[in-house]
């Protein structure tokens, strides 16, 4: 198979979706990858060692779009790629399509098949795909709140650990998943007092056994929700919907009622935010303010640390690349059926329900449009 590796375009975004080792394992069974000049710099990763490995370098996107027919990339593509996919393209790459109706169109018009991160699943009921860079969103959530917290950044000018006669901040984690795992453990690790609220009673039994009395836990409701936030210092949003828009638990009440300075990070940005007043933002301009709280909305919070990113993430999607380029697309996604549920876009159709439903479109299970448009 021909395989193809532009360079991320999104702001700041230095993430590379096949790493040198990545494509050696692809160019030893026998697949041709062109990778576009410079693709790897953010990370330290010369065309040479592209190279070295079997890779060809071509000097720009739209020659890699028209010489492969699989696109692997890191993050949605932006509309100016979207143009260059046709119905003979796969591309295999974090979509997050439920808030991005723009995206949506162009992908449905380009009529290719469009497999999603996000929302390739396993035999655990996990994300797998979804899983290596919430690790690292949930670690830098915490890194990234408690810079915002000083004052220099317009933050309360509160230190999340506190010192001998002075408390620790407050945080509160909206998810106890993956992101809010990983953040529980770093706010944690720093000493902060922290709160977790999640829907699963299992959940909160879980992350109580593994964290004991150094975390308190809360069931989501709307009033415990409430109370917890407008207290708190730091607030993690850290929910997730597979595929659909991120529900959106913290009002702009709720900010009013808070203290002047504190901070908001919402990982669930990529999709919409769990906070109503979140927006996007880029690591060029960060954060923002409302209602006197700062707010930090990166859209690619892993993107800031790169390298580590790229290769957390090339451990888990090799595996699946290498079975789309071995068995073709469509055999790939026939005899695995975690593999079909990242199946979002199939030739002018939605199939993936839950995105379906946040767009307002119609919905084509992928099994029949996989097995029906040929």
């Amino acid at each position: 198979m021909r395989i193809g590796l532009p360079k991320e375009i999104k702001t700041l975004e230095n993430r590379v979706a096949l790493v040198p080792s990545s494509v050696h394992e692809l160019t030893r069974c026998g697949h041709e990858v062109f990778v576009e000049t410079n693709a790897g710099l953010g990370i330290g990763i010369s065309d040479a060692e592209y190279v070295a490995v079997g890779a060809k370098i071509l000097p720009r996107a739209a020659d890699v779009f028209s010489s492969a027919s699989l696109i692997v990339k890191v993050k949605e593509p932006q509309p100016i790629e979207c143009k260059m996919l046709t119905q003979d393209h796969t591309l295999f790459t974090y979509l997050h399509l439920a808030p991005d109706p723009q995206q949506a169109e162009l992908l449905l018009a380009s009529e290719c098949c469009a497999i999603a991160y996000e929302t390739v699943t396993d035999a655990y009921q996990g994300l797998p795909l979804l899983s290596p860079m919430s690790e690292v969103a949930g670690r830098m959530a915490i890194q990234a709140g408690a810079h915002c917290l000083e004052k220099p950044q317009g933050g309360s000018g509160v230190l999340l650990g506190g010192v001998p006669g002075v408390a620790s901040a407050k945080v509160v984690i909206l998810g106890g998943g993956v992101v809010g795992t990983n953040a529980i453990r770093m706010a944690i690790g720093q000493e902060a007092q922290v709160t977790v609220i999640d829907r699963s009673l299992k959940r909160l039994k879980e992350l109580d056994l593994q964290f004991a009395s150094r975390l308190s836990t809360l069931y989501a409701t709307g009033h415990a929700i409430e109370k917890a936030v407008v207290n708190a210092d730091l607030v993690i949003g850290a929910v997730l919907v597979p595929g659909a828009a991120a529900p959106r638990l913290v009002t702009r009440e709720h900010l009013k009622k808070m203290r002047k300075g504190s901070v908001l990070v919402d990982v669930a940005i990529d999709q919409g935010g769990c906070f109503e007043t979140s927006r996007p933002t880029t690591h060029a301009e960060p954060i923002y303010e409302e209602e006197g709280i700062i707010h930090y909305c990166v859209a690619n919070m892993p993107g800031a640390v790169p390298r580590t990113a790229a290769f957390a993430l090339n451990n888990a999607t090799l595996p699946f690349v290498m079975d789309l380029a071995n068995k073709g697309i469509k055999q790939a996604l026939l005899e695995d059926p975690h593999l079909l549920n990242g199946l979002n876009v199939y030739r002018g159709h939605i199939t993936y329900k839950a995105v379906a439903e946040s767009l307002n479109k119609a919905y084509v299970p992928a099994l029949e449009a996989l097995c029906g448009f040929d």
